[in-house]
């Protein structure tokens, strides 16, 4: 499994000439890395003082974060086992009709499965990205850039697990699945804009004083 390996052995194999682990399994461990980031500032926040009045909830946000952060993990080993499952699909018989039609089937439901892993990657990172907001407005202030790192290390598995996905839509004959999938796409990424921006914003404020 991917996620067992040493950081150092995992991007020797991002960088070799296996097709895994690939960019969805990276924007998954970016995502992993950013609600690391985010409970990290909600434990430098439990048990301060100055910071009495919000301790209940950033004990359930780091609940929530910690959640995401397995999550993310998960989708690591995930998405490379969803391109396996595409390359075993085109490597299956086709001399016959029958072959090639329960061929061209496997191979659409494993592009399909290729496509849904990156979208839940995108969506837990939007999910991050409201508590990487959260953390900049109420948690410690003297590791606030940390949520503002955590913000953008989000923003960007969520841009980047969005390129995975629209990269099997391609391939993808389903017309009603790769609409309805851009469709959410499209009010996910708006989303995740907004709250970047506003993460940013909140974190620049206090930094800059």
């Amino acid at each position: 499994m991917l996620i067992e390996s040493k950081i150092t052995e995992f991007l020797d194999d991002l960088a070799g000439k296996s097709s895994t682990p690939g960019g969805g399994s990276a924007a998954a461990l970016v995502g992993a890395c950013a609600a690391a980031l985010v409970s990290m500032v909600f434990n430098f926040t439990i048990g301060k003082k100055g910071y009495e009045s919000v301790q209940d909830r950033v004990k359930e946000l780091l609940t929530e974060s910690e959640r995401l952060r397995a999550e993310f993990t998960k989708l690591i080993d995930l998405d490379a086992g969803a391109f396996d499952k595409i390359m075993a699909a085109y490597k299956l018989p086709k001399s016959n009709d029958e072959e090639k039609s329960s061929r061209k089937t496997a191979i659409q439901a494993a592009t399909k499965e290729a496509a849904s892993v990156p979208f839940k990657t995108a969506e837990l990172s939007v999910e991050l990205l409201s508590l990487a907001m959260e953390s900049a407005e109420i948690g410690n202030k003297n590791v606030v850039s940390d949520a503002a790192v955590a913000a953008s290390l989000a923003y960007s598995s969520m841009e980047s697990a969005w390129v995975n996905v629209e990269i099997n839509l391609k391939s993808i004959t389903d017309d009603d699945f790769v609409d309805n999938m851009r469709e959410r796409g499209e009010i996910l990424m708006a989303e995740g804009d907004e709250l970047y921006e506003s993460t940013l914003e909140v974190a620049g404020n206090i930094i800059l004083g």
